[in-house]
């Protein structure tokens, strides 16, 4: 039998967001922010935080510094049941990475030192630990630097062991959306991209042709279009999943746990409908709060948003869960 459910390797960071700045930032001085918070960041640690809180077995595979950034990240996956027995700790000075946020109202910049996770290789990944498990995923594809090259023969290794595999490449920072991006993508079971990274992904300038030709290559496409849910393509059928309607906080990790969401009801023997709609619910949670893990890590919250909407799927309430 599998040990768990799903394995993700990838990166796991902090977000230290910042709210209620000016959109312009003067040089040589001081900008007062009207809030502050420190969260659990990085696409894969999200999805592998909100995945465990839903009741999933997750195993989860990172690369981090010897610092104070590292050890909180890893504590906040540890006390909800991911199993981070394989996160290693670099051998180099390099620090774990950070991303800052800084709100403008409805927009907000981005600011990211890759850290380790730039450094993390084929040689830290534990292949087997991957393989023991029904599902892999991957996240943040252009990120992964001294990875990317090895991703497609990690990618056959595991779907040759009878892993189902799913991707989210989230942003190319250098906007090329090239590389290895070709080579993986008749290798994945379910694609999750929002509306812009479908159309670059696909070099397309329309939904409708992005995703006509993409579905001819991955089984299933799930898009995530925030207020408006998602669209879900499966072959030639295509289905839209109407949005929960909340009064948003932070959108912060937002489609990560959509991804959470989804994957647990699908993982859990669900229809992929109905776990287009346990990631619309997800996904309306994580914006409730700032971060994409704060709301899940309010079990009463969490517990009871789930179950008003009628999820397909249970937040696990014991604090901290089992490992």
């Amino acid at each position: 039998m599998c040990k768990f459910d799903i394995t993700i390797a990838g990166e796991l960071n902090l977000d230290l967001v910042l709210y209620g700045l000016p959109e312009i930032l003067p040089l040589e001085h001081e900008m007062l922010a009207s809030g502050f918070q420190l969260t659990l960041g990085s696409s894969s640690a999200i999805l592998a935080h909100n995945l465990a809180v839903l009741g999933r077995k997750v195993g989860f595979i990172s690369l981090i510094g010897r610092d104070e950034i590292g050890m909180i990240a890893l504590d906040r996956l540890r006390e909800c049941g991911v199993d981070v027995s394989r996160v290693r700790h670099a051998e180099s000075s390099t620090g774990t990475g950070v991303t800052v946020l800084l709100h403008h109202g409805s927009e907000r910049r981005i600011l990211t030192y890759p850290g380790t996770m730039a450094e993390m290789s084929i040689d830290d990944l534990d292949i087997d630990y991957l393989s023991h498990s029904r599902h892999f995923h991957l996240s943040s594809l252009f990120l992964h630097k001294a990875l990317i090259a090895d991703i497609p023969d990690l990618l056959r290794e595991l779907k040759g062991r009878g892993l189902t595999l799913s991707l989210d490449t989230n942003d190319d920072p250098d906007d090329i959306w090239g590389g290895v991006l070709p080579q993986i993508l008749p290798l994945i079971d379910i694609l999750f991209p929002n509306e812009r990274e479908l159309l670059r992904i696909a070099c397309e300038s329309s939904m409708e042709s992005a995703l006509k030709m993409l579905s001819s290559v991955v089984p299933m496409i799930v898009v995530k279009r925030g207020p408006q849910g998602c669209l879900l393509q499966i072959g030639q059928d295509r289905f839209a999943i109407p949005a929960i309607q909340v009064t948003p906080v932070d959108s912060i990790g937002a489609g990560d746990s959509f991804n959470s969401g989804f994957l647990a009801a699908w993982l859990g023997g669900k229809s992929a409908a109905d776990a287009a709609r346990a990631g619309n619910i997800a996904g309306a949670l994580s914006v409730l709060r700032p971060g994409g893990t704060e709301a899940f890590r309010d079990r009463a919250l969490s517990a009871d948003f789930f179950s008003r909407h009628g999820a397909p799927v249970e937040v696990i309430q014991e604090w901290p869960l089992r490992a």
